[in-house]
């Protein structure tokens, strides 16, 4: 079902659409291939002129335009259960392009369905992620759907081998193009994170500039001052931000939070990150990545459940829920039914998580101060003192060993290990 369809068999398309040089070339391409093509633009919060990027794909062709606002969906449908599952890739990655897939190819296969478009297209790579992810929710949300991905489509990439084949044709198609310097990597921008990649990053070793980080500050240039900040939680999800070094500052409201924890995050060097990870398709690749808001969001919500959540709900969810949802969003599976009892599952396990937390920003660290509860606390001071009984007494531990070392002894006895 990926493959371009004879010229006798033409349709309609609808592209997801950047305005950069690959999707304008494809979008030519199509055209010159027999089909109508729409365009589609998404704002998950990357800096983007959607304006200019209108105007160009009407320049190339493009019957119509569509430019969507999933900012709020992407923040409350997505990123904030994330939070709630502490999701995670592989211990480090926080999952910020998995994440923008799912609202992004929903909207897409809902304005082709609504403009009887037979095809949907995408500029993604032969060896990369995001071609699993928006095809299999493609074919989740319109089973009958037909893609056209032209990067897997020898006729396409034997014709263009590189960035300067796509230069030639879009001189030849008058493609505006924006002579810029090339910058030696690849990036993929969203309100969660920025992502980089290829270019130089390619060998491993070798260390990013420090020009391309582009949403924080290097935290040896942030400032000297910390900045101190409480996050209010109900179930799991931040409900009210203040700034206690600005003036008891206060932000409520899902995305207006995000954003401000972002703004904050960046001005003091949160969120940078540096790894080598396994793709889903089984080749490893280099990618660096900047998440602000995310990297204080992570550190104060799992902070909080230590407090309110109960230890068994909590083992369970780390070592079953937490790690299956990560995997099913790193691989694309988000619409999916395993998708949808994993999100029950994390929205059970979260009605206890309830309070505050009081974080210190500091030059690319997020530092708890103080955690509580008013509802939902956990923690009994007295029980847990080494000054007083608090209601617990010493000796009750001398049956609890015993019953924990039966095993043990048992064990023990046929080893011989002393």
């Amino acid at each position: 079902m990926s493959a371009v369809p004879t010229t006798s068999s033409k349709g309609r398309v609808l592209l997801a659409y950047s305005g950069g040089l690959d999707t304008s070339c494809i979008l030519a391409w199509l055209i010159e291939q027999g089909y109508e093509v729409m365009c589609y633009m998404a704002n998950v919060g990357q800096e983007e002129d959607f304006d200019a990027a209108v105007v160009k794909a009407k320049g190339c062709g493009a019957t119509k335009i569509f430019v969507e606002d999933l900012q709020r969906e992407f923040v409350e449908e997505l990123i904030y259960p994330a939070v709630q599952a502490n999701t995670i890739y592989e211990g480090v990655y926080l999952l910020g392009t998995s994440l923008a897939r799912p609202v992004i190819a929903r909207r897409q296969m809902e304005i082709a369905a609504r403009e009887n478009c037979q095809y949907v297209s995408h500029g993604c790579t032969g060896k990369g992620n995001d071609q699993v992810r928006f095809e299999l929710a493609y074919y989740a949300l319109k089973p009958d759907i037909k893609v056209i991905a032209p990067w897997r489509v020898p006729a396409f990439y034997e014709r263009f081998q590189g960035r300067k084949d796509l230069l030639a044709y879009a001189a030849e198609k008058n493609i505006p193009v924006v002579q810029t310097a090339a910058k030696p990597w690849s990036t993929d921008e969203n309100l969660f994170h920025i992502s980089y990649e290829a270019g130089i990053l390619e060998d491993p070793d070798v260390t990013p500039p420090k020009d391309m980080w582009k949403l924080t500050v290097d935290p040896e240039d942030a400032p000297n001052t910390p900045e101190r900040i409480t996050i209010e939680f109900a179930e799991g999800k931040p409900t009210k931000v203040i700034n206690t070094t600005n003036g008891n500052k206060e932000v409520t409201g899902g995305l207006e939070i995000f954003l401000y924890l972002n703004q904050l995050a960046r001005q003091n060097g949160i969120g940078r990150l540096d790894i080598v990870e396994n793709r889903f398709i089984g080749i490893k690749s280099r990618g660096c990545y900047e998440t602000p808001a995310g990297t204080i969001l992570r550190v104060a919500h799992m902070d909080l459940e230590g407090l309110t959540l109960d230890r068994q709900v909590r083992n369970l969810r780390d070592q079953f829920v937490t790690p299956q949802y990560s995997n099913v969003l790193y691989n694309g599976q988000y619409f999916s039914p395993e998708a949808d009892f994993l999100l029950a599952s994390i929205a059970a396990s979260q009605k206890t998580v309830n309070g505050e937390v009081r974080l210190k920003l500091y030059k690319g660290n997020v530092i708890v101060e103080g955690r509580s509860s008013k509802t939902n606390n956990l923690y009994d001071m007295e029980e847990s003192s080494m000054d007083v009984h608090g209601g617990f007494s010493p000796i009750d531990s001398e049956g609890f060993i015993k019953i924990q070392s039966i095993r043990l002894k048992k064990w023990g006895l046929s080893q011989k290990l002393v």
